[in-house]
């Protein structure tokens, strides 16, 4: 199995989610996740969102706001929309996965929450529907003002292994309380909700990066990702507080950090212009973790290849 960082389009195209892990795994902390939505108008309309986060050196793309049972991509004009996905991978060469979001209508309230369509919520049919698309891997967490639960992100990991099967890549926590008044800070995630998360099978362990959420810090981060690496989960840190829009100084000590701390994913959200990152964050985030050489052959490979 090769390394992430070795990988071309035609190798992606090739991997399941069990040898994605081990691709990522064998990367040893450079792979950069970039966030990104098309239901909104791309930053630049003549390419789309996907086009641009791939090109400032992203090696996996995570689609968030997306609806698995109306499939809309701005900046795509599809006849069949069931082939959105499979268009994305030709367009950009990078395994693409989906945001599916567990609701818990029991949550107790830090704020106002928005509802969300059933396209979005992480059910079942939503999960068997995501899968017949051709995501490559399935991420279980909440945006803001949405009520999503450690409780209910456990249960969805459930679902999304039964769904998937062993060989599909599951990524699950949360970036941030999501407006749940009892996980917030701190508190968002312990070792207790992360064996609960991989014993329901999750291969990718996902809470904030240090400097990220007020109260974590890279000494409290280190330890959890410690322990989720002896339980045999990776880890991916996130940027998912609106600071992918904030100045480069600041995206090089977030991955600085989140590097000591021992990430073996960087996410990088998309509220840094409408939808996507600041480009140039992604390829500052990219060649702080991993250098020019990567970030640069990553930027420049041909999804021919």
């Amino acid at each position: 199995m090769k390394r992430l960082l070795d990988c071309t389009a035609s190798d992606f195209r090739c991997m399941n989610g069990k040898q994605l892990k081990q691709s990522i795994k064998a990367s040893e902390g450079r792979v950069i996740v970039s966030e990104i939505i098309g239901a909104f108008t791309s930053l630049y309309p003549s390419v789309t969102n996907a086009e641009i986060a791939a090109a400032f050196g992203a090696d996996l793309l995570l689609l968030n706001f997306f609806d698995v049972f109306v499939p809309y991509f701005n900046g795509l004009d599809m006849n069949e929309p069931n082939q959105i996905v499979k268009r994305l991978k030709e367009l950009t060469g990078r395994p693409i996965g989906v945001n599916l979001e567990p609701v818990d209508p029991n949550a107790k309230q830090l704020e106002d929450l928005t509802s969300l369509s059933k396209g979005r919520l992480a059910t079942d049919e939503s999960l068997q529907e995501a899968k017949k698309l051709g995501f490559d891997f399935v991420c279980l967490t909440g945006n803001p003002k949405t009520g999503v639960t450690n409780d209910e992100i456990a249960k969805a990991i459930e679902k999304a292994r039964y769904v998937f099967g062993d060989d599909g890549l599951i990524i699950a926590g949360k970036m941030h309380g999501a407006g749940v008044a009892n996980e917030i800070g701190a508190g968002i995630v312990s070792e207790k909700v992360m064996e609960r998360f991989i014993s329901a099978g999750a291969d990718v362990i996902l809470m904030p990066a240090p400097g990220t959420v007020p109260g974590v810090t890279l000494e409290k981060t280190e330890k959890l990702v410690r322990f989720a690496h002896e339980k045999g989960a990776l880890v991916m840190l996130t940027i998912g507080t609106s600071q992918e829009g904030a100045d480069e100084h600041t995206i090089r000590q977030i991955a600085l950090t989140s590097k000591m701390a021992g990430a073996d994913l960087y996410h990088i959200g998309d509220a840094g212009y409408h939808g996507i990152a600041i480009p140039e964050n992604i390829m500052t985030y990219s060649i702080a973790i991993r250098g020019k050489r990567h970030t640069y052959v990553r930027m420049a490979s041909s999804p021919l290849r």
